[in-house]
Formats: structure tokens, sequence, C-alpha cells
């Protein structure tokens, strides 16, 4: 039996793997359909279907604070004497870690724990228990201040660093140059 002459189309239909986010690497092979009409696009249109990137907030969401939003709310728990939880908006693990781990340097403190809810609202929830001597406001207000005064240490300290550092390395550049 004759076969008909290849059809000038032939090399088109060919064996191809197909992969998507929803199964296995799977072979296809005996598809009559031209490689532009394959249902495999490497580059998925969107075409409706939620992707992870759908639920990520903008970047300026995580930090700027909408019109009459508070940065800090307070809530008295009122099962546990001398305790507060205080909600913090745009904030994230950063603040929350610290202030919690300089709250417990207090020996004022008996409690001190914060936990984000969910990681892609960028808030912290911080827990707060004292001995009665002070508030937890008071004690958080401390920390803060603390906390500043710290920040403002390091900030001094790695300038002055800096700066004698860039002395050293003007002063052995100059001298391999030869001038001084």
């Amino acid at each position: 039996m004759d076969r008909p002459p290849p059809s000038p189309l032939s090399g088109l239909f060919a064996e191809r793997t197909i992969t998507s986010p929803y199964s296995h690497m799977r072979k296809v092979s005996g598809l009559r359909i031209a490689p532009t009409m394959m249902p495999f696009n490497p580059e998925p249109a969107r075409a409706g279907r939620p992707t992870a990137e759908d639920n990520v907030p903008n970047r300026f969401e995580l930090f700027l604070l909408a019109p009459g939003e508070k940065k800090v709310s307070e809530e008295t728990d009122t099962r546990i004497p001398s305790a507060s939880v205080f909600t913090f908006k745009k904030e994230d693990h950063t603040l929350g870690n610290l202030l919690r781990s300089r709250l417990l340097q207090s020996p004022h403190v008996l409690f001190s724990g914060y936990k984000v809810p969910h990681p892609l609202v960028s808030e912290f929830i911080l827990r707060i228990q004292t001995d009665g001597s002070l508030t937890p406001r008071q004690a958080l207000l401390n920390a803060c201040k603390e906390l500043v005064n710290d920040l403002s240490i390091l900030s001094r300290e790695f300038t002055k660093e800096w700066e004698l550092r860039k002395m050293v390395g003007e002063g052995v550049d100059g001298a391999a140059n030869g001038t001084h």
C-alpha cells in the first residue's frame, strides 16, 4: 500500500511534555493539534484563576496607616490582673521581638509575649502583665524609651567606627600610592 505524501504540517505534531501547577508531569502523544493550540502555555493567561500574587497586599499597605487608623490600640485584659493587650498596626516581628525582649528585662514585668495573627497582615499583638507597681502601658513606654536610647547609641557607635575605617582605608590607599 502506498502511503500519502507527508503533509507540510507533519513536523508540528510531536510528542510534548506538559506541566501545570495542578498536575505532575504527563506525556501527551498522538494529539492532532498544532502546537499553538496545545493546552500547555509556559506563561498561562490569568483567565480568572486566582494566583498566589492575588493574596499578597501592596507593599505600601504594609507600613502606611489608612486615614483614621491608629498605630497602637490597648485593650485591658479583664481575666488577669495588671495585664493589657496591645495591637500594633503596620508592624511585624522586628518590633514585636524587640519590645518583648526589652519588656522581659524589666523586674516589674511578669509576662510579655507577642504573636502575628497572619503572615499577610502586617500587625502583631503584644500581651503584657506587670506586678502591679506600674501599669502595662507605663512598662511599654519605658521599654520604648530604653530601646530608642539603645538604638541611638548603636547608631553613634556604628557611625564612629565607619568614619574610622574610612580614615584608615584612605591612609592605606595614600601610602600605597606614595602620597601622604
